[in-house]
């Protein structure tokens, strides 16, 4: 089943203070046209650059995930992009008036009220997947980080992390279906440790947090000359450590919400791959590096695919759209002149379909029988005949009609059938059906080898009862 692109129905803004820089910004989600992905565009900047949010602008992973392109920076987008895949959402267009997104909360929860306040619009293209078809593996040994896809029929994600810490333990989180990321994952905030919040502020490197962005685990002895600097820092009159091991003035949401944030991370990191992902990633102790890491490598596989041949998926051990009995319905060829065995897709401008080529053939008796080869002039007919399924299929009443093919253009041959092959065909439309004239262009597989194609020109005629 085909899925469309969507975007945002309209535009909403979001105010808040960057985590870091403590800079006060307004980020402006927009709607944008199909095969747009996700764009940053840095309105206080002459010029009003843009920056892609694809893993090959990442410029650096510390402390969170920044993009930058020529002088244009942005900084902390994980949250932001987190909210945006797992609304389902696949353009959008962010202004933003700063070089860091706002903190807020430290989760993906506000980006998503906001976004839900305009809605998503379906736009007519499809949603292009990239889907995991074989394992793919990262592996940090230093960190202890490893990730891995592997195929799954949609997207999935398991976190794990164990930082070797008593207050934090090990923490697992999972994630089966993305439309739960709201209600499972969205509200989930960052966290870190003591003795990483008490570097960070040595440095200045933390201006706009407070205790309501950041869980801290206190992974050491507090001194009081700490707790002063912590009340002097978030600007609280008392700071305390809670039984559970955090700071207090936060609650935990879930027993296990660093792992859960540890996923909404992942998912951020990842739509810089620059494709919706099929498939199920597990995360070992994932961070930035990692996640990002992993993010180029899928986006050179999804660089790899695009490069290869558009071949037709089949799996022979899913149900056909039609089977030969159906086929048959609307086909008037029979055997030994019927060539094709099953429909395996069929859309409103595409078909594809399937034909074993076995030794059983009977014009392997006469056509270099010691040698047997498929004529090349029974290839295309096996093309013309799924390209008559795709025909028929915009009438109503398809057994009362008949398609003649006109004209064959640009014919070409460039491997060899021969018996046990499988040819896959996959024919579209070139232009849309008008008074029954249909044109279609068609190319034959085996494996992922094209072994024929052709234009063809065809008309579908209304035959008297």
């Amino acid at each position: 089943m085909s899925i469309k692109q969507t975007t945002l129905k309209g535009s909403t803004s979001i105010e808040g203070t960057g985590l870091h820089t403590g800079s006060k910004v307004t980020l402006t989600f927009h709607p944008a046209p199909a095969n747009t992905g996700f764009v940053f565009r840095r309105i206080d900047m002459a010029g009003q650059p843009e920056i892609p949010a694809l893993a090959n602008y990442v410029i650096s992973t510390d402390r969170g995930t920044t993009i930058g392109k020529d002088k244009a920076v942005v900084n902390t987008v994980e949250h932001v992009l987190a909210a945006l895949v797992g609304l389902g959402v696949d353009n959008c267009i962010m202004d933003i008036d700063g070089p860091e997104m706002p903190i807020l909360d430290g989760s993906s929860k506000y980006f998503v009220e906001a976004l839900e306040k305009v809605g998503l619009e379906e736009l007519a293209e499809e949603r292009d997947y990239f889907e995991i078809r074989e394992p793919i593996r990262l592996e940090l040994k230093e960190e202890g980080v490893e990730l891995m896809a592997v195929p799954a029929d949609e997207y999935q994600v398991s976190v794990m992390v164990d930082y070797g810490t008593k207050v934090l333990g090990s923490q697992n989180a999972t994630l089966n279906h993305l439309p739960d990321f709201k209600k499972d994952i969205a509200d989930c905030r960052t966290f870190s440790f003591l003795h990483e919040l008490e570097l960070l502020l040595e440095h200045g490197l933390i201006k706009g947090g407070d205790l309501n962005n950041a869980i801290v685990y206190v992974d050491k002895e507090v001194s009081p000359e700490t707790l002063e600097k912590l009340k002097k820092a978030f600007k609280k009159e008392n700071v305390a450590v809670k039984p559970n091991g955090i700071l207090d003035n936060l609650d935990l949401h879930y027993p296990n919400e660093a792992a859960r944030h540890k996923l909404l991370d992942v998912i951020g990191d990842l739509s810089l791959a620059g494709k919706p992902i099929k498939g199920r990633i597990f995360a070992t102790k994932p961070g930035h590096k990692g996640n990002t890491e992993f993010a180029k490598l899928i986006q050179e596989k999804i660089r790899q695919e695009e490069k290869k041949p558009n071949v037709p998926t089949y799996d022979p051990n899913a149900k056909p759209f039609y089977d030969t009995i159906e086929i048959m319905q609307r086909l008037p060829h029979r055997p030994p002149f019927l060539l094709v065995d099953k429909i395996i897709e069929l859309t409103k401008d595409s078909v594809v379909g399937v034909k074993n080529v076995t030794m059983n053939e009977s014009f392997f008796q006469g056509h270099f029988p010691g040698a047997p080869v498929m004529p090349g002039v029974l290839q295309v007919e096996a093309m013309a005949q799924v390209g008559g399924i795709l025909a028929l299929s915009t009438v109503p009443d398809p057994e009362n009609y008949l398609t003649y093919f006109l004209k064959m253009d640009s014919v070409k041959f460039k491997q060899k059938v021969v018996p046990g092959d499988t040819l896959v065909f996959k024919l579209v439309l070139s232009e849309p059906i008008r008074r029954g004239i249909v044109q279609m262009h068609g190319e034959a597989y085996v494996g992922n080898k094209l072994v024929s194609e052709a234009h063809l020109m065809a008309q579908i005629v209304k035959e008297r009862n």
